[in-house]
């Protein structure tokens, strides 16, 4: 996947680059960002970056990180430096740390790629959108084979994406958990758009 940039070569170093403009990602934070993206969608990454509406690519701004279109690249070139914000859809964020955390906001492609899947009862989808884990007692469904620590999608029973979340026991597991027991650690929710608006456009 690193070389799958579309004619940008990765960077190779970040030492206090000022980040006014876009720019390609460096091999260390493709390196960080494809680990962390193909926990949830594994080479569902390579789709991302060749769909059938044409090239695109990742780009890092202000330390975030935005999935655009070769088209959406050439219009944010014309514009003034000071006036962009963002460009595309926002992926997630490089902590000072270097960690990259994704965001809910690319909920929509991870929902349409991700392999394994969990689903929420209806009373249990309130708990989760305050930024619950998934316990046994509202688990509806899980899909077969599912390992533990394995990024997944959440769902309502309805099949509407809710969030995403890594896995804190196997399928198999989940069958002998009891009610309260964890089966899913809480990554990120739709209710972020309420409740924490302001670190996913800020």
């Amino acid at each position: 996947f690193l070389g799958a940039s579309h004619g940008d070569e990765p960077q190779h170093s970040t030492a206090n680059a000022p980040s006014r403009m876009p720019r390609p990602l460096t091999e260390d934070e493709l390196k960080i960002f494809f680990e962390k993206l193909s926990k949830y969608i594994g080479r569902g990454i390579k789709t991302l970056l060749d769909p059938p509406n044409g090239p695109h690519c990742f780009r890092l701004h202000r330390d975030r990180v935005f999935y655009v279109s070769d088209l959406q690249m050439r219009s944010a070139a014309a514009l003034p430096r000071d006036q962009l914000v963002g460009m595309g859809v926002t992926f997630g964020k490089f902590t000072k740390s270097k960690k990259f955390r994704l965001h809910v906001t690319c909920l929509d492609y991870i929902a349409q790629l991700a392999p394994y899947k969990v689903w929420v009862k209806p009373s249990a989808e309130q708990s989760f959108l305050y930024g619950n884990h998934v316990l046994k007692a509202g688990l509806g469904r899980i899909t077969e084979d599912t390992p533990q620590n394995q990024g997944v999608v959440v769902l309502s029973m309805a099949d509407v994406p809710l969030g995403f979340g890594v896995t804190a026991k196997s399928t198999a597991e989940c069958r002998k958990l009891d009610p309260q027991a964890i089966v899913a650690l809480h990554q990120a929710d739709v209710g972020e758009y309420l409740r924490d608006e302001g670190a996913l456009t800020g």
